[in-house]
């Protein structure tokens, strides 16, 4: 709730006003004497600020509260460890193309001269890792949140640091500048590229779309849906873009590019294809399989919300900009027609529902399958990294774009949770559920509490095995010796009963439906112990 307005506003309260013009409804962080001020702020300007049990998970709090809103995150961290700690999920943003503000505060320039303790350069620490770094000098203030706004939302989004010191937290208003806002169109193709690309998509009988992170910060979702349908185009989605189509239609074949299973699969449509839509393709999420995956003088249009620096492929005709404009512009004009006569994509769909196991017993492919035949329509799912994802982000349908939340680009440990408290704490009528390995939830267990301390009714189902199954079996793959991998079983139903949640047991599948059930009409998180037994990935992954 806001409060009533300081007697004098601060450069704190510019900031925070800023972001609370641009959408932003939440915060999320740890106190810090070096962020208190701007924390009162956030508060006074209608933001709920949350504390977190760390400031790594705070981001992606923050992740989440962005895919549900529009708006970008906020995080807030205090100097020296505070800073430090927020690394990982700032470096996770960079990569998964996530608008972040991040909020730090520092001693004034004059103390630092003398005075060392927890202090370190933030700016220069955070350089390599976000899209920008400010530091916000004296009269300054308003430039620069307006100028740390439009770089994290601009192109491909990223975070901005914005590093303040104490004394102009507080600052006097008279110094303050307003700049001025103003929108842009989105930017579509035109000229002679363009009706090349379209006399190209008019005489395709084999069109293909392949759909990514450009997709999910653009919200072109629509979009892409609606173009695939007209040109009877079937979407292979990079697996953070599941569910562009949803994905019990026919024309969508899944998530690619974690699964060298699925990838043996989707690669040759790829290659049968006489014309291949890149439709906010980004590469950063893909695997080496995914190198140059294009014939030489195969027919690629390439969409994307930035230049082809990365040279991960090269496409003939590239065109930057807005994909849904794009897309629009290039199906101008172009009538449906029949496609894909010879049936491949329902052929290599349905070889995928087979090679991934959906309807056994039991088993890892069984526990995802089982938890979408319990969770309602319109569901969010996150995910951890580890093997469980690579089954899962195969057998998890996605019905609508977003539907299936992860770290994909940089495929960092200890994102499902946190994810799932922003997601839900910013759409609280949404359905969320969260999916982590036992090791994950280990490194993460606090934020349990958070969920608690929120009365957020969000299962959390761990797949537990007792190892890092990916690591293990990649170490059994090469010939070595099964090093630093295994671990003791936790009582995860005991700790989350000890955590004010609710713990339960499944190694079934009529287990897992029930507790699942039961989970959506608790106020509190509930952990459901998936128990799928050691080396349970062989052969599936």
């Amino acid at each position: 709730m806001k409060d009533s307005a300081p007697a004098i506003m601060t450069a704190a309260d510019v900031i925070a006003r800023r972001l609370a013009e641009a959408g932003c409804a939440h915060a999320f962080g740890i106190p810090g004497g070096e962020v208190l001020a701007l924390m009162e702020a956030l508060g006074r300007a209608g933001l709920r600020v949350t504390l977190v049990k760390h400031e790594n998970a705070g981001g992606f709090m923050a992740e989440g509260a962005w895919h549900a809103t529009g708006a970008p995150g906020v995080l807030f961290a205090t100097i020296g460890p505070g800073v430090a700690n927020a690394a990982n999920v700032v470096a996770n943003a960079y990569q998964e193309r996530v608008p972040l503000i991040v909020l730090t505060g520092c001693v004034p320039a004059v103390e630092a001269m003398t005075y060392t303790h927890q202090v370190f350069d933030h700016v220069r620490f955070f350089e390599p890792i976000t899209k920008a770094a400010i530091r916000v000098e004296a009269g300054t203030a308003a430039i620069a949140i307006d100028k740390a706004l439009k770089i994290a939302t601009s192109g491909r989004p990223g975070p901005v640091l914005l590093d303040v010191p104490i004394d102009v937290q507080r600052e006097a208003p008279e110094i303050f500048h307003r700049s001025a806002h103003h929108a842009e169109a989105p930017m579509a193709p035109s000229g002679a590229e363009l009706e090349k690309a379209r006399a190209w998509l008019a005489e395709a009988e084999r069109p293909l779309v392949i759909a990514g992170l450009d997709v999910l910060t653009q919200r072109a979702g629509e979009a892409v849906a609606a173009f695939c349908e007209r040109h009877g185009a079937p979407v292979i989605a990079a697996y953070k873009a599941k569910g562009v189509v949803p994905e019990g239609e026919p024309l969508a074949l899944g998530g690619a590019g974690l699964s060298p299973i699925a990838d043996r699969e989707l690669l040759p449509l790829v290659k049968a294809s006489d014309c291949v839509v890149l439709a906010g393709y980004d590469p950063i999420e893909m695997r080496v399989g995914w190198r140059d995956p294009f014939a030489p003088d195969q027919r690629v249009i390439d969409i994307a919300a930035d230049p082809n620096t990365h040279y991960m492929h090269q496409a003939p005709l590239n065109f930057t900009g807005d994909v849904a404009a794009s897309l629009g512009a290039l199906s101008k004009g172009v009538a449906p027609r029949e496609t894909w006569a010879g049936g491949e994509p329902a052929a290599a769909k349905a070889r995928l529902r087979a090679l991934f196991q959906r309807d056994e017993a039991w088993g890892p492919a069984a526990v995802v399958d089982e938890a979408r035949r319990a969770s309602p329509a319109g569901t969010v799912a996150t995910v951890d990294s580890g093997a469980h994802r690579i089954v899962l982000s195969q057998v998890w349908e996605s019905d609508h774009a977003g539907g299936l939340l992860q770290s994909t680009a940089l495929c960092t440990m200890g994102a499902a949770v946190p994810l799932a408290i922003g997601r839900k704490l910013a759409e609280p009528d949404r359905p969320v559920i969260a999916f982590v390995g036992d090791a994950g939830l280990e490194m993460g267990l606090g934020e349990l509490a958070t969920i608690r301390d929120l009365g957020l009714g969000i299962p959390v189902v761990v797949f537990v095995d007792g190892q890092l199954g990916l690591i293990e079996l990649k170490q059994r793959g090469m010939g070595m010796e099964t090093l630093g991998v295994e671990f003791p079983g936790t009582d995860f139903t005991a700790v989350a009963n000890a955590m004010g949640g609710v713990g339960a047991t499944a190694a079934d599948r009529a287990s897992l439906g029930a507790a699942i059930d039961a989970a959506w009409r608790r106020e509190t998180f509930t952990l459901i112990s998936a128990m799928i037994g050691r080396n349970a990935y062989d052969g599936r992954i």
